[in-house]
C-alpha cells in the first residue's frame, strides 16, 4: 500500500530517514519545515527523487500551513517535537509546542480526511515517575508527569501523547491513531546538523566528561525507528496501538567499552573512570543539563519491544552497530576531533 503521506518536521533526524524509506517504498511525501528558505539544504541532505517530495511551511506553534500540507494525504506521521540540548528556562517552552503541535496536526488531519495518524511519542511518556522499585516497562505503563523524576522533556512527551489520545477519543471519528515510543535514538548521520539524542556519544568521543556517570538508556537505531513508523502506516488494525521502540538498555560504561572495542585509537579520549554519584550531584548544582537527569543515577529502565515484534514483525539491529555508526559518522563529518 502506498499513497500520499505527510511527515511533519522534515529537517529532523528521524523524519529524514522516514522520508527516505517512504519514497523508496513508492510513497509521495509532503513534509513541513518552519522556513522554506531552508528547503534547498534539506533536499540536498535527504537526497531523494525531487518529484516525490513537496515542502510546506508549518510550525508547531501556529495554525498556518497545516491544512495545505495535508491536502490530498491519506496518512500522517507526526514526528516533529522540540528536543533541546539545554534545559529550557521554563518547561512550557517544550510542553506547549509539543502538546499544541500534536493537536494542530490532528485537527488538520481530520479535516483533510486522513485515514491513519502515526505520532512519534517517546519512552519518556512510559518509564518515568514510577519510584525506584520498577525497572521493566510495557506499553501499558504511563509516566507520572507530576513526579520529580519527570523533567521538562519527559513532561512534554507525556502530556502531548495524553492530549493526542484524549482528542482522538473525543473527536477523532474513524481516523486510526497510534504511537511509536522510541528510547534514545542513535545511528548514522547525513550531515553535521545532528540530533540532540546523539549528544551522549559526542561527549564520550571528545572526552569532555572526566568520567562516566552511573546512567543508562535504552538504545534504538534511527533506521529502525523509521522502519517502525512505516510499518505502523501500513499494517492493518492500528487504531489505539502503542509501540515501545527500543533495543537493549545499556549503562554508559558499556557504551564506552563498545566505542573502545570498535574504534581502537579513535576512541582514545573516551573516559574509563566511573564518576561516583555524590560527585555527579555536586556537578548538577552548576550544570542545568546534568540537574535534569540527576534522578536517573543508577536506575534501569528495561523496555522490551515484544509487542512490536509480535504485531509488526519489527526486529531492531544490534545496539553495537548503532553506537559505532554514530561515532564513525561524527568523526567523518568533523563533529568530533579524535
Amino acid at each position: 500500500m502506498t499513497g500520499t503521506v505527510f511527515v511533519s518536521g522534515g529537517s529532523g533526524y528521524i523524519a529524514g530517514f522516514l522520508i527516505r524509506q517512504l519514497i523508496d517504498a513508492g510513497w509521495m511525501v509532503h513534509t513541513s519545515i518552519r522556513d522554506l528558505a531552508k528547503e534547498g539544504a534539506v533536499r540536498a541532505s535527504l537526497s531523494v527523487e525531487n518529484s516525490k517530495l513537496k515542502f510546506f511551511a508549518a510550525d508547531l506553534t501556529n495554525d498556518a500551513g497545516w491544512a495545505e500540507a495535508m491536502a490530498g494525504c491519506s496518512h500522517v506521521a507526526h514526528v516533529a517535537s522540540p528536543l533541546p540540548t539545554d534545559a529550557p528556562k521554563h518547561e512550557d517552552e517544550l510542553i506547549v509546542p509539543a502538546r499544541d503541535g500534536a493537536l494542530r496536526a490532528l485537527k488538520a488531519a481530520k479535516a483533510a480526511g486522513v485515514k491513519r495518524f502515526v505520532m512519534t511519542s517517546s519512552m519518556a511518556a512510559i518509564a518515568y515517575g514510577h519510584g525506584g522499585t520498577k525497572s521493566v516497562f510495557t506499553e501499558a505503563d504511563w509516566t507520572d508527569p507530576t513526579s520529580p523524576d519527570a523533567y521538562a522533556y519527559v513532561r512534554s512527551k507525556t502530556i502531548a501523547e495524553r492530549a493526542a489520545r484524549d482528542w482522538v477519543a473525543a473527536d477523532g471519528g474513524d481516523m486510526e491513531f497510534c504511537t511509536v515510543n522510541p528510547s534514545l535514538v542513535l545511528g548514522p548521520l547525513q550531515s553535521g546538523d545532528f540530533s540532540t539524542s546523539l549528544e551522549a556519544i559526542k561527549k564520550l568521543l571528545e572526552g569532555s566528561m572526566p568520567g562516566m556517570p552511573n546512567l543508562g538508556f535504552g538504545i534504538v537505531d534511527v533506521r529502525d525507528v523509521a522502519d517502525m513508523h512505516v510499518r505502523c502506516l501500513t499494517a492493518p488494525n492500528m487504531a489505539g496501538e502503542r509501540f515501545i521502540c527500543s533495543g537493549p538498555f545499556l549503562m554508559m560504561d558499556r557504551v564506552a567499552a563498545i566505542l573502545r572495542e570498535g574504534l581502537g585509537p579513535q576512541a582514545r579520549k573516551v573516559p574509563k573512570l566511573k564518576l561516583p554519584n555524590w560527585l555527579v550531584r555536586i556537578a548538577a548544582r552548576f550544570d542545568p543539563v546534568i540537574s535534569q537527569v540527576i534522578g536517573e543515577l543508577g536506575k534501569r529502565r528495561e523496555s522490551p519491544a515484544t509487542h512490536a515484534r509480535e504485531v509488526l514483525g519489527w526486529v531492531p539491529r544490534p545496539a553495537t552497530e548503532s553506537i559505532l555508526d554514530t561515532a564513525r559518522d561524527m568523526i567523518r563529518l568533523g563533529i568530533v576531533k579524535v
